[in-house]
């Protein structure tokens, strides 16, 4: 008899570990399942999905701090781009110029209007001139906002009888805004200087 009772004390002991394996091993894999499924979610969250030319393509999102640089260097080169490339029409200068000035503040507007009461856009008609810029280097420090930045590039005038070509140097600083159709990158250019702008070739036509 007691050996029948020490024999159901046992079982119920090992029913009870086996048990409590069981269970502790459910609970383990519940948290591994949740964890596992909330890692997917965050990642699925991230993933935007494009569709180009009847192509699905993956695009990842990540915090705009990541891409600051990289959007604060194109920001800077697209608002030169548009401020300097002119053409002999004044409806291109006109829309160029639009555009850039809602990269950036009054300082780029009080260099317009400088410009333009010299006679210099006026010139560029009647002179038959085009002028092109290519960007070279932008250096953006992103330790202090607002943040600085130098633009380095290399201008072409192309006149009718010769072509000059013109070491740019400007500097600014980058201050963030909401973003829009017309500034996508939410960057306001501010304080913004010409600080070397001569010509080192002169190439006849």
């Amino acid at each position: 008899m007691f050996t029948k009772a020490k024999n159901i004390d046992t079982a119920f002991r090992h029913i009870r570990i086996f048990t409590l394996v069981v269970v502790c091993g459910s609970i383990v894999f519940c948290c591994y399942s949740l964890y596992k499924s909330y890692e997917l979610v965050q990642t699925a969250q991230g993933t935007v999905y494009i569709l180009a030319e009847g192509k699905v393509l993956d695009a990842y999102a990540s915090q705009r701090r990541d891409n600051i640089p990289v959007e604060a260097r194109d920001h800077v080169a697209s608002f030169h781009r548009l401020f300097f490339t002119l053409d002999p029409d004044d409806k291109t200068i006109s829309s160029n110029v639009s555009k850039a000035l809602y990269l950036a503040d009054g300082s780029a507007k009080k260099q317009y209007d400088n410009l333009k009461e010299s006679g210099y856009y006026t010139g560029v008609i009647s002179g038959n001139i085009s002028q092109q810029i290519q960007i070279d280097s932008v250096e953006v420090d992103i330790s202090i906002y607002p943040y600085f930045f130098k633009c380095i590039g290399m201008q072409r005038i192309i006149r009718p009888t010769s072509i000059v070509s013109r070491r740019l140097v400007t500097e600014g600083y980058l201050r963030t805004v909401s973003r829009s159709d017309n500034n996508p990158h939410g960057f306001l250019i501010e304080k913004w200087t010409t600080i070397e702008n001569k010509d080192i070739s002169v190439q006849n036509r």
